[in-house]
């Protein structure tokens, strides 16, 4: 079935009610899932920085070793050596070594001597906490394991804000289910179209049959089988209380 752009106006024309009830629906359903059912996710960072303390001098041998060990750090820092001393020595958080791990994401950029500590938790300020201790606890271990002491923090995760959480993303999620339901409720429309086979006018007659229509008959209501007398004085009846109106 071939279409111009006069058709596919016509059929979402005829549908648009539906594709207008289904979008605002959908949408609406997205919004409300995210707000009422989905648990806000608050995100905490701190970030490390390796170099030698006791630097006077700039060292590109040195610099390079030290971008080389971020990726042994990234490394250390999700190993029981740290998490277990980071449960021992903050069991508030009620978190085993294997918790923590799962919680902590180690990030870098590259050619930087900055490591970056995120956690996510659906508490902020426990999100910063746990990162923190993290961070200070991985400072303290580094020079046991390593034997060196070039670890220092940058800047701490702050713990009296209130941040946005980072899930659900509200707007995106009421953004996704606009577009999905837009193209599927549109795709429904011109797939009801393509199956719906019956004649409607004239047009469709002529194309299946190829041949010229000789008569159309007209849809009767009920008041064109009354006798014309009876027709015309229902509508002075109608019109006399109109008036009176």
């Amino acid at each position: 079935m071939e279409l111009d752009l006069k058709d596919i106006f016509k059929i979402l024309r005829k549908r648009i009610w539906w594709i207008v009830s289904v979008v605002v629906l959908c949408s609406v359903g997205a919004w409300y899932y995210s707000t009422t059912f989905i648990k806000p996710v608050y995100e905490a960072s701190t970030k490390l920085i390796v170099k030698q303390s006791a630097i006077t001098t700039l060292d590109l041998n040195e610099i390079n070793l030290n971008l080389r060990l971020i990726d042994t750090y990234k490394e250390i820092i999700r190993t029981l050596a740290i998490m277990q001393a980071v449960a021992d020595q903050h069991p508030e958080f009620g978190l085993t070594a294997e918790e923590l791990i799962r919680k902590v994401r180690v990030n870098s950029v590259n050619n930087t001597q900055v490591m970056t500590l995120v956690v996510e938790d659906s508490s902020y300020r426990r999100a910063a906490e746990i990162v923190n201790a993290v961070s200070y606890v991985f400072k303290e271990e580094i020079p046991k394991i390593m034997n060196v002491d070039n670890v220092s923090i940058l800047n701490e995760a702050p713990l009296d804000i209130n941040p946005r959480p980072v899930r659900p993303n509200v707007p995106l999620n009421v953004a996704v289910a606009f577009v999905v339901s837009l193209m599927a409720v549109v795709g429904w429309a011109f797939l009801m179209e393509y199956l719906d086979d019956t004649l409607k006018t004239e047009q469709d007659v002529a194309e299946v049959l190829g041949l010229p229509t000789l008569t159309v008959v007209a849809r009767m209501e009920e008041e064109d089988f009354l006798p014309n007398a009876v027709r015309n004085s229902r509508r002075k009846v109608a019109d006399s209380r109109g008036a009176s109106h």
